[in-house]
């Protein structure tokens, strides 16, 4: 039986896309959906939970230094309650803060030059989103 997780990075023009291994494990990056609106997004990550047979989708929710949900983070309530409209599945938000710093980080460790750098972080940041849901919940 597939326990596959399907990571979201929202973002204002893309959405990052991340999917776990079938044990849930490992995070790898998926893909990267061009924002459309609030239904067209949802509908395209449940078209994508159902083709990936994902149990769950885990949305990312910026908090605030205070562990408060500002503006941004109503932004992920909405997509995550849209997308709940779509699909069956279960919807989770999880606190990405500082994914996009850590996905800056991983492309270093990687060892990509920084004129190359500055390039998409979406599906790095969903994967980063999702390692940190599936770590924290082993």
């Amino acid at each position: 039986m597939s326990k596959r997780v399907l990571g979201v990075d929202p973002g204002e023009k893309r959405l990052g896309i991340a999917i776990s291994d079938m044990s849930a494990t490992i995070a790898s990056p998926l893909s990267v959906i061009k924002h459309v609106s609030y239904a067209a997004n949802a509908a395209r990550i449940a078209s994508l939970a159902a083709e990936q047979e994902a149990v769950l989708i885990v949305v990312g929710q910026p908090l605030d230094a205070d562990g408060e949900v500002g503006p941004q983070g109503r932004k992920s309530q909405r997509l995550a309650d849209k997308i709940s409209e779509y699909t069956q599945v279960p919807v989770r938000l999880w606190d990405e803060s500082g994914s996009t710093q850590a996905a800056l980080a991983a492309r270093r460790a990687m060892g990509v030059k920084r004129k190359k750098r500055s390039g998409h972080l979406d599906e790095l940041a969903a994967t980063f989103i999702l390692q940190s849901y599936l770590d924290h919940h082993e």
